[in-house]
């Protein structure tokens, strides 16, 4: 199974794994890197701040443009992707194996999920 079947995506291009420990991997869909281009900057939260749902928790650089980046759902941060400070480039190269930004444990309620889409689902969005 590859991990674009296990993930669920936002409208505003973030996706979120259920890492099955009770944490979930944040991170951007291909597509959201594909328009943004070669990434220059990328700056992430520190652990421990809590978001909620949809409110800005990064933002990146990239050679086209500059972006705010959003929680897909309510969460305190566990982990930051501490390599993409030194290497942003890393999203350009793969953004999920690589490429994630932070770890986060839900705060919010499961409903918070619902307006998520399935990979395929979100693939058609963008046609």
């Amino acid at each position: 199974m590859s991990i674009t079947e296990k993930i669920l995506c936002s409208k505003s291009h973030e996706y979120i794994l259920d890492n099955e420990n009770g944490t979930y991997t944040v991170g951007l869909t291909e597509y959201a890197i594909e328009q943004l281009g070669d990434i220059v900057f990328l700056e992430l939260p520190e652990n421990g701040i809590e978001f909620k749902k949809g409110e800005v928790f990064a933002t990146i650089e990239s050679v086209k443009a500059a972006s705010e980046i959003y929680l897909p759902v309510s969460g305190k941060i566990v982990d930051v992707n501490e390599q993409l400070a030194d290497a942003p480039e890393l999203l350009n190269e793969d953004v999920y194996e690589k490429g994630w930004l932070v770890k986060i444990e839900p705060t919010g309620s499961a409903a918070e999920f619902n307006d998520l889409m399935e990979y395929e689902d979100y693939k058609e969005e963008l046609q």
